[in-house]
């Protein structure tokens, strides 16, 4: 049987975070009884608890870095680059993305962690840049 490499399974999973975080978002909105009619715009996120702007943010966040670090594993994927430096890259991205979730939706990653969280996740894209461009 073929195994998928661990950085192919932890790009899955990040995927599966990103198509999974607009939830607490919707559930934030909903609690606070917006009226949803087809095609009409959100109501402003500043009228909202702050936990849902945040919940909001949080997947945008998320969207921002899981497209440049997806590119970077499956460039590497074709390559054949995955190594051990990679793997605990891939890894530390995964855990920094989800503390970096949990952490801006309940207001716990106050300043500066929560900068922090992104930054290191913007140094693990640059990891994995530097195989794709700089291989062993």
């Amino acid at each position: 049987m073929d195994t998928s490499p661990t950085e192919l399974g932890i790009l899955a999973a990040l995927a599966l975070l990103a198509a999974s975080l607009w939830i607490p978002y919707i559930i934030g909105v909903t609690r606070q009884g917006a009226a949803f009619e087809a095609f009409v715009r959100p109501g402003d996120l500043s009228s909202l608890p702050a936990w849902v702007h945040r919940a909001h943010r949080a997947h945008l966040n998320l969207l921002e870095q899981l497209l440049p670090f997806a590119i970077l594993v499956l460039v590497l994927d074709r390559m054949g680059g995955f190594n051990a430096l990679t793997y605990w890259t891939v890894v530390a991205f995964f855990w920094l993305r989800v503390a970096h979730a949990v952490g801006m939706i309940s207001g716990l990653a106050k300043m500066p962690l929560r900068p922090i969280l992104f930054l290191l996740g913007w140094v693990c894209c640059l990891v994995l840049a530097s195989q794709v461009f700089l291989p062993a």
